[in-house]
């Protein structure tokens, strides 16, 4: 066979380059990394939000200023997987029951809100010459505010569960549910090349309604059957991949039929709402969810052109002004009808008068539909920017406006969060179920974590508040809201997970109680440790049968009593003192024999005090 000559052979000296595209992707990453760095802490340092300082990375990098990126549109299309993402956590909060607590605030006010704002601008933009396509398109993008920095002001102000801040909290609520709908117009809109006159093409319209109740239907059945594959492997990396392969394929299945990608990952985070799996799986996409969004807020940075700022002021600063004020008044208005005084109605403008991230998205995919045009997009884009870089500083002017002795009235009673438990049980064996019985029967709410698939479906048939997942991690725990329940108890009955679980809840939340079951005295030990408060399983149940041991061997109900009560308030304080020197062996064996003396002397008191006295 005759061979070829190999020319990299024969000239070994020649060093081999990587490919341009390789490097690129190199120093791309290196740089959306560091300005993210630098960026997020400082906008989080002067109180700004982390959305914020994405935004601002993305702008400082890009093609406006320093122009670092590039291929800024090929890493704004990798970004959207965060806004898929997002809004499937978004579903998973969804639950319906949690959406009838609340109907009256989030589809009463909120909507009023949301049609009041896009009639409002899009009347305006009507009268200003576009179509009525680009009107509301423009109405709708506008009306929606900012969750991410609305919810982060709230809590960092301590103001989630006023009046106002419940009221903001439906608001958004409603935004982020039609969010959705209005991301799936954008394409209908756009999917004839029909006069601006006309209306979308009603098959298009069917075509989404069918594959809206494929996916619902196929969902209810497939979805479960899958995460119960899943988590029985016990791998979790499996599991991480199932969530992903949901989101992901729901996703990419609805956009071949012509729908928002957005719209089919919220759809599956609305069906998983109420299942077993939803703490876990919120756990898992989480540091992907975080990792993509703030790409994809950067990446709206790198598109916004700050140029526009300084060659159109007047254009930017039109906008920008109608905006806060338009939407200011509106949702003063909101808040009066809703029973709040001036002073709550004030702050409530203030927080949620500016535009949200989801306007990126509509806009973004209008531009790509057609509907928009680059520069009336570019312009809208610096206009919100510039509305949410001063939210903060329109919260501190209307409060402000607030007169001082304004009292605001107590929080909306019969709003219930109904993901916050007062007492979290992780571990539902034989000792864990007990525990949720008694807490069932006093009406205190609590929720459960089992690592056991089997276990956590059986309990749930009966009625029990209770989801997979292991609760030695630490996003599990955040999911579950360990940070705002008032007791944590430890039931799992394997020594090491029961340890760690511990440790860690100690650690992330030192303000929690934490009850936790130990298997032995060496148990409790390493228990007592972390300080927390101990309780050994079989110990209580043995004293219960020696009692009734005592009875059937002929002594009265009431010695009997005293004298197990007698030799638990001993074994209780040797506990205590053994705890200062458990790991040294010796000590322990020398201080047990002393303390069975002790006992020893102890009963024979008792019994020759109970024979004088009989």
């Amino acid at each position: 066979m005759r061979s070829h000559p190999c020319h990299a052979c024969d000239n070994p000296q020649v060093p081999t380059e990587p490919p341009v595209e390789s490097s690129s992707f190199m120093q791309y990453a290196l740089v959306l990394l560091l300005a993210a760095v630098i960026a997020v802490p400082l906008a989080k340092r002067s109180r700004l939000g982390a959305v914020l300082g994405y935004l601002g990375a993305g702008a400082l990098i890009g093609p406006s200023v320093l122009n670092l990126i590039g291929n800024s549109e090929e890493i704004g299309h990798i970004s959207e997987l965060g806004v898929i993402l997002m809004l499937f956590v978004i579903g998973l909060e969804l639950s319906p029951q949690r959406l009838w607590v609340m109907r009256r605030q989030v589809f009463g006010y909120g909507s009023v809100q949301l049609v009041a704002s896009a009639l409002g601008i899009g009347t305006i933009c009507i009268l200003l010459g576009l179509g009525w396509k680009v009107a509301l398109v423009v109405g709708l993008g506008l009306a929606l505010s900012s969750t991410a920095i609305g919810l982060q002001i709230l809590a960092e102000r301590k103001e989630l569960q006023s009046p106002h801040g419940r009221l903001g909290f439906a608001i958004l609520l409603l935004q982020d549910v039609a969010a959705i709908p209005i991301l799936a117009l954008v394409p209908l809109l756009a999917v004839t090349d029909v006069a601006d006159n006309a209306v979308p093409d009603g098959i298009a319209v069917l075509r989404v309604v069918a594959t809206i109740a494929a996916v619902i239907v196929g969902g209810r059945l497939l979805l479960r059957p899958l995460f119960r594959i899943a988590a029985r492997t016990q791998i979790s990396e499996v599991f991480t991949a199932s969530t992903l392969l949901v989101v992901l394929g729901t996703a990419w299945l609805v956009q071949q039929a012509g729908i928002s990608m957005s719209l089919g990952a919220f759809l599956a985070g609305v069906l998983l709402a109420d299942s077993e799996y939803r703490h876990e799986i919120e756990a898992r996409v989480d540091p992907f969810k975080g990792l993509l969004l703030g790409l994809f807020f950067m990446s709206v940075g790198m598109t916004a052109d700050i140029h526009l700022v300084a060659h159109e002021p007047v254009l930017v600063a039109t906008i920008l002004a109608g905006l806060l004020a338009l939407k200011g008044l509106i949702l003063f208005a909101v808040g009066r009808l809703a029973g709040e005084n001036t002073a709550d109605s004030l702050k409530l403008a203030g927080v949620l008068a500016q535009g949200g991230e989801f306007a990126f998205v509509v806009f973004s995919l209008a531009t790509q539909n057609k509907l928009l045009d680059q520069h009336l997009r570019d312009v809208l884009v610096v206009a919100i920017t510039l509305s949410m870089a001063l939210t903060p500083v329109l919260v501190v002017l209307f409060e402000r406006l607030v007169p001082k002795d304004a009292a605001s009235k107590p929080v909306y009673d019969h709003i219930d969060e109904d993901d916050i438990p007062r007492v979290i049980i992780a571990g539902f064996g034989r000792f864990g179920q007990i525990i949720a019985r008694v807490l069932r029967a006093n009406k205190i709410r609590f929720t459960a974590i089992e690592s056991s698939i089997e276990q956590v479906e059986a309990s749930r048939r009966f009625g029990s508040q209770i989801y997979y997942g292991d609760p030695s991690r630490s996003d599990l725990l955040r999911s579950t809201h360990a940070d705002k329940a008032e007791l944590f108890i430890v039931a799992t009955d394997d020594p090491e997970t029961n340890i760690r679980t511990a440790r860690l809840v100690r650690r992330m939340y030192p303000q929690l109680k934490v009850f936790a079951r130990a298997r032995n005295r060496q148990h409790a030990f390493r228990l007592m440790d972390l300080g927390v408060h101990v309780v050994r399983e079989t110990f209580h149940s043995s004293l219960v049968m020696s009692r009734e041991a005592l009875e059937q061997l002929g002594l009265p109900p009431d010695v009997a009593a005293q004298r197990v009560d007698t030799f638990r308030e001993f074994d209780e304080k040797l506990l205590a003192e053994q705890h200062l020197f458990y790991d040294d062996e010796a000590a322990i064996m020398q201080n047990s024999r002393e303390a069975q003396r002790d006992l020893d002397h102890l009963f024979e008191a008792d019994i020759a005090r109970d024979r004088v006295e009989s």
